[in-house]
């Protein structure tokens, strides 16, 4: 079978293809976790669906399946099929996501399932019925726009996209409104939003250079066949990055959360790194997860307090914070300061004793220092906090005299 050599080489589906076949990757993992989560099946189902899709309508496949079933165009009622059962597919997602009444949320499944089900079956019943002996890679549209049958099925699907689409847009903006405030959820769904409205601009510039082929006008082949795969192609990215972005962004976010939190707290974990442990830490290997390494500094942290706690003079504390209040500082910064000072000041004399607390200190409880992040950043900022501990330092030596 010979190849239309131009529509081998021009496929805009590629590269949207090759992302939702690693969104689709990224997902199947979380959908097999989740085992029997409704939801997740559905977006993993949305996702294969959308991968088929873009795969199946891609020229070089066309000739591939139309060769493989020796049926002439097979191809042209098997991707719409594909885009058919998509759009149900966003349209049961949408619904399910959405939530209300399960008696409403049943009708319109039953709803969805039956109109697209029939549209199915029409389609390949037209397809069966139509003269299709010319092989079309790239403008089946156009060129069987007139043809009995054929030129059913192509409005037939591009109706059943359009109201699709249409539903589907309703649907995702009306619930914009319900997750603002979310984030990455709102993102999501706002990214979603403008996919389905540039669905709609797909959908006429493809049914335009129909609409005119019936007219007798063959100018506005054009955009069937160069400007409405970009479109699709486009769309494709948005609603690919609607359905992963929730998702990849929290998980980003909170990796970036993590690692910010584990780095704010390298000032502290070293200035307490001297105070011997309670018990062995638990060693972990180089490649370790960032959450586990966080987990394990915040408990050498707290353990490393609870030695030192013996050593931390309340009163010494107290006149620190006090002072830094009058001094303009806000409550806040002020204990962090208070409290950097402190801990300081008692590591300090735990090295130069050697481990012999204070008769006259006042134990400091190490649950007053709840926040051990501000503290930490007081530690690094030092050259402020300097005066204040100098100060301390003498106050500390007359306590102890």
């Amino acid at each position: 079978m010979a190849l239309n050599v131009r529509a081998l080489t021009y496929n805009p589906y590629s590269i949207t293809a090759v992302v939702l076949v690693v969104s689709l990757a990224y997902k199947l993992p979380a959908v097999i976790r989740a085992g029997r989560n409704p939801l997740l099946r559905q977006v993993g189902g949305l996702l294969l669906a959308a991968c088929g899709v873009f795969i199946f309508a891609a020229p070089p496949t066309i000739a591939v399946v139309n060769d493989i079933t020796g049926v002439t165009n097979f191809s042209a009622p098997w991707v719409y099929s594909l885009l058919t059962g998509f759009c149900a597919s966003c349209l049961l997602l949408i619904i399910k996501w959405r939530g209300g009444p399960p008696e409403n949320i049943r009708r319109a499944r039953y709803w969805v399932y039956g109109s697209y089900g029939t549209l199915l079956s029409a389609l390949w019943i037209l397809f069966a019925l139509g003269d299709h002996h010319v092989e079309r890679l790239r403008d089946l549209d156009t060129y069987y726009a007139n043809t009995p049958y054929m030129r059913e099925m192509i409005v037939l699907y591009l109706l059943g996209h359009t109201v699709a689409v249409l539903i589907t847009s309703a649907l995702l903006w009306s619930w914009e409104s319900r997750v603002r405030g979310t984030g990455w959820l709102h993102k999501g769904v706002v990214l979603l939003g403008i996919g389905y409205a540039m669905n709609l601009i797909y959908d006429v510039v493809k049914l335009t250079p129909v609409v005119a082929r019936w007219t007798g006008r063959d100018d506005l082949d054009w955009m069937s066949t160069d400007l409405a795969p970009l479109i699709a192609a486009l769309v494709g990215l948005l609603i690919a990055l609607g359905f992963i972005l929730p998702h990849v962004g929290e998980r980003l976010s909170h990796r970036w959360a993590t690692g910010r939190e584990y780095r704010a707290l390298g000032p502290l974990a070293r200035a307490l790194h001297s105070v011997p442990a309670a018990s062995a830490p638990v060693a972990l290997g180089r490649f370790a997860p960032l959450e586990l390494r966080l987990t394990r500094r915040q408990t050498l942290i707290r353990d490393a307090l609870r030695q030192a706690a013996p050593f931390m003079d309340a009163a010494l504390r107290k006149e620190l914070r006090q002072r830094h209040l009058a001094a303009g500082c806000d409550r806040a910064t002020a204990e962090a300061v208070a409290d950097a000072i402190t801990i300081t000041a008692a590591v300090s004399h735990m090295r130069a004793t050697g481990r012999r607390a204070p008769e006259q200190a006042l134990r400091l409880p190490t649950e007053s220092m709840q926040d051990l992040v501000s503290i930490s950043r007081a530690l690094r900022r030092g050259p402020s906090t300097l005066p204040a501990h100098r100060t301390a330092t003498a106050e500390e030596e007359s306590v102890m005299s």
